[in-house]
Formats: C-alpha cells, sequence, structure tokens
C-alpha cells in the first residue's frame, strides 16, 4: 500500500505508528480477540469448585426453589387471628391458630385479628371552636353538644368483614358518627350531658350494630362509650352561669321543700293531737252519759220499790240544788208561834268559807 513504504517499513503506519489492537484475556502479545466461549467455561468452572463434591448448578437452583417455596406456602395463625385461606383471590376455607400450609402460588392467605379488641375514637381530633368539628353536634332543642365517644369493636366473621366490604374500618367510623348524630338529633342537649349519657351509650350501640349487620360487615360492637358531652368553648361561660343559676334554683326549691315537709309535718302532729282530745272528749261524754242513765236507771228501780220515800227524797235534792246558792233564811214555823224574835242580824248568819269571808 502506498502509507507502507513512506513510514519506515514494518507494521507502522504513515505517521510512524501501526494500528492499534484490542487488548483481551488471550496470551500476551497474540493480538487475538476474547473468546466468550472460553470466558463463560471458566466462569462455570470456578462456580463448580466452590461447591461441596463439586454437584451440578440445577440440584442447587432445584432445592433453592424448593426452599422459596416452603417459604411462600407455609403460615402461622396466631392466637388472636383466623386463617382465610383465597384460591385464586376467592374464598377457600378457614384455618385456626397453629401451622398451615397453602398451595402457593395458586393460593394466598389473610390473618385478620379476630379475637382482639380494637378501639375507635371520635371527637378527640376536632376543635370545639371549630364549626366543622366532628365532635360538634346539633341536639334535637337546636343546641350544639361537644361530643367525644369511643367504640370497643371486634371481628366477629373474618369471611364477611374481608369480602363484603372494601374498607370495614371506615365503614365502621362513618356508622359510628352518623349513629351518633342520628341519636343526639333525636334527644335534648341536657339529656345527654347529665342523665341521659347510659341511655345514650345503649342506643347508639345498638344503631352502629343494627347498621353493620345490615351491610353485613363481620363487626361486632362491645361497647360504646361516650367520654365527653359538654357545650361548645365559645360558650362554655355562658352555660357555666346558667349551671349555678340552675342549681341556684335548685337548692331553694328545695328548702322550700323541706320547709313545706316541716310545715306540713307539723300540722298533721296537731291534727293528730286534736283529733286524740276529740276521741277522749267523746270517750269521757259518752262515759258521764251513761253513767247518768245508770244512775237514773238505779233511782228508777228504787222509786218503782217505795215511790213516797223516793218522790219525798227527789223533792228535797232538787230544792237543795236550786236554793243551795241563795241568799234567803227560811225558818220553819214552831209550835209557839212564828219563831222570829224582833231583831235577828240575818246578814250575819250566812255561812262563811274558812277564811271568814261570805261567798
Amino acid at each position: 500500500m502506498p502509507w507502507s513504504n513512506e513510514g519506515g517499513g514494518g507494521n507502522q503506519g504513515p505517521w510512524g505508528q501501526g494500528p492499534r489492537r484490542p487488548q483481551g484475556p488471550g496470551p500476551r502479545g497474540s493480538g487475538q480477540p476474547p473468546d466468550l466461549d472460553e470466558i463463560l467455561r471458566r466462569a462455570r468452572e470456578q462456580f463448580r469448585n466452590l461447591l461441596p463434591g463439586s454437584i451440578g448448578i440445577w440440584p442447587v437452583a432445584l432445592v433453592a426453589i424448593v426452599v422459596f417455596w416452603l417459604f411462600q406456602a407455609v403460615y402461622v395463625v396466631q392466637p388472636d387471628e383466623e386463617g382465610v385461606v383465597l384460591r385464586f383471590g376467592k374464598f377457600a376455607g378457614l384455618t385456626g391458630p397453629g401451622l398451615h400450609m397453602i398451595k402457593w402460588p395458586i393460593e394466598t392467605v389473610e390473618t385478620p385479628r379476630t379475637a382482639s379488641v380494637n378501639i375507635a375514637t371520635f371527637g378527640i381530633s376536632g376543635n370545639s371552636s371549630d364549626p366543622n368539628s366532628e365532635g360538634l353536634m346539633l341536639a334535637g332543642d337546636q343546641n350544639i353538644v361537644d361530643i367525644e365517644f369511643t367504640v370497643l369493636w371486634n371481628i366477629a366473621d373474618a369471611r364477611s368483614y374481608l369480602f363484603n366490604v372494601a374498607n370495614p374500618e371506615q365503614l365502621l367510623r362513618v356508622v359510628a358518627e352518623s349513629s351518633m348524630r342520628e341519636y343526639v338529633g333525636r334527644s335534648r342537649a341536657d339529656e345527654v350531658r347529665t342523665k341521659g349519657r347510659e341511655a345514650a351509650q345503649v342506643g347508639v350501640m345498638k344503631l352502629i350494630q343494627d347498621t353493620l349487620n345490615a351491610y353485613k360487615a363481620g363487626i361486632d360492637i362491645q361497647s360504646v362509650q361516650l367520654n365527653k358531652a359538654e357545650p361548645p368553648a365559645p360558650v362554655m361561660d355562658a352555660f357555666a352561669e346558667v349551671n349555678r343559676a340552675q342549681q341556684d334554683s335548685a337548692s331553694q326549691v328545695n328548702k322550700a321543700t323541706q320547709y313545706a315537709f316541716q310545715r306540713q309535718g307539723q300540722a298533721n302532729g296537731e291534727a293528730a293531737k286534736i283529733r286524740q282530745d276529740a276521741d277522749a272528749y267523746k270517750g269521757r261524754v259518752v262515759a258521764e252519759a251513761q253513767g247518768e242513765a245508770q244512775r237514773f236507771l238505779s233511782v228508777y228501780d228504787q222509786y218503782k220499790i217505795a215511790k213516797d220515800v223516793t218522790r219525798r227524797r227527789i223533792y228535797i235534792e232538787t230544792l237543795e240544788s236550786v236554793l243551795g246558792g241563795s241568799k234567803k233564811l227560811i225558818i220553819e214555823q214552831g209550835a209557839a208561834g212564828s219563831g222570829v224574835v224582833p231583831y235577828l242580824p240575818l246578814p250575819e248568819l250566812k255561812p262563811t268559807d274558812k277564811q271568814g269571808t261570805a261567798p
């Protein structure tokens, strides 16, 4: 070639340097490109030397595949869980606590915790001063109540829990909040805040359970705890003032009621005393009348026996009772005349008491 003679000959180029050849794992100075088959052969030999007994790679790969399959197929169900086996995504059966195996990859397993009690709390994250707070609810008397409550629940049916509802926990939150709002909306605010708290817990629990049963969610409500039922923060001071006024009113009513009971007790005691006195007077009058009647009968009996004597005695007793208090002196006439001296100090003859004074 023309350029081969100008540079001094040999394998040099026209600028005094020959063309570069690729360097490879071949023999030094050979100038041959590397052989890919030779590289793979040497790699297999090195890997085979690392294995015990110089076994082949396919048994090792098979063992690895079996171990991986067992790792995917064997599963453990804890005591508070229940295994739900799915075959191609469809329900295939239930398994209890313990060690189990599935036909992976055509089968998979879900292990929901059916024996554990879960807690869902409502109203804590809300701000009472925010009108959009989830804890603020409108009562039946148009008053707003700040509600905070807790729902305790567990999974009653694992199959229904996994297949009937896409998001069971979100459904529970929506149903629980709507049930509480429904109950508060049908009740008075003071009832929910005070004496009606226990009834509210029972009523809301029933509403939540009935709604979840209608959706076949597989959730069982254990209890509902009403932690807080208060007026909103902006009206708390005014509400406290109203409560103090109501307490003062109740205190005055209690005092008035106590005084009324006291006066009623006194009146009842006086009335009982008057009745007792009347009964005693009645008994005394009846006894006196009966005694007088008995005395008259006894006199009448004596009169029938001796009429003259009895008539004279009655006459004398009658005169004695009539003239006993009279100031007149009657002197019976004697055989010697009138029996009256010319002067007789009649006033001095009046009977006197022990002190010497005339009555």
